[in-house]
């Protein structure tokens, strides 16, 4: 990766040119239908320490910037997402296998590490916060300073209390995406506003209402699994820590 620039997280998650649903917004069509924000409200972090948010939040802010026309990756509430993932099941790595042995694999064979998700995020970012505790801490870093510091975590420069900075911040940089792509119902994409960016409907149940019509140009606003009658979108904020 070459920058953090808003462009290279779309290419990267190859939504430019797809063909997702039978949609078509161009950038200014879906401005037009994307209401002002709302007024964000504190996160409650249910993992993260305040230590631990607050490089986060700094993180995901550089790894998604806000431009002149659309929020970036701490607007769209990505922090609150990667809380609750790591509060639930995926943070406690209930699907992964954990007998070991623990050897470094090929690339072929993925993640190889004891840590689950939860253990890696808070090993490494101890790691991180211990080391810039004597010079700047991340969050007090300029932006051109933050950068440098993502650039060299995901060059693989560091060992951060055992786990490799480039499989962190790969992690950190794919829970981000997520986070901001991600229906909103659980946590992040706050308002839809990264469909309505890219101009994606989300959840609509059935087009029946429209499969027999051709050549024409289909706008809806996007729509959450979670919205209700009147519009609202209920977060899952209690995804259990184990699966049934």
């Amino acid at each position: 990766m070459t920058d953090f620039s808003r462009r290279a997280v779309i290419k990267a998650t190859g939504v430019v040119g797809a063909t997702l649903l039978p949609v078509a917004l161009d950038s200014h069509e879906a401005s037009a239908q994307a209401p002002r924000p709302t007024p964000a409200q504190p996160t409650t972090y249910l993992f993260f320490n305040a230590e631990e948010a607050a490089f986060i939040e700094a993180a995901v802010a550089r790894l998604i910037p806000a431009d002149d026309k659309w929020p970036g990756a701490l607007e769209a509430a990505v922090p609150n997402y990667i809380d609750k993932q790591l509060n639930g099941a995926w943070g406690a790595g209930e699907r992964l296998y954990r007998s070991g042995p623990w050897q470094a694999g090929t690339p072929s064979q993925g993640y190889q590490l004891p840590f689950t998700p939860a253990e890696l995020y808070r090993t490494a970012i101890a790691a991180i916060n211990a080391e810039l505790k004597a010079a700047t801490p991340f969050a007090k870093m300029t932006a051109a300073e933050q950068d440098a510091y993502l650039h060299s975590l995901e060059a693989s420069g560091k060992d951060l209390g055992g786990v490799p900075s480039s499989i962190f911040f790969a992690t950190l940089w794919d829970s981000t995406v997520e986070g901001f792509f991600s229906d909103p119902v659980y946590g992040g994409n706050r308002d839809m506003m990264a469909w309505r960016m890219i101009g994606f409907p989300g959840a609509y149940a059935s087009y029946y209402d429209l499969v027999e019509h051709h050549g024409m140009t289909v706008t809806r606003a996007p729509t959450s699994l979670g919205e209700d009658v009147h519009g609202h979108v209920h977060a899952d904020t209690t995804i259990p820590a184990h699966l049934p």
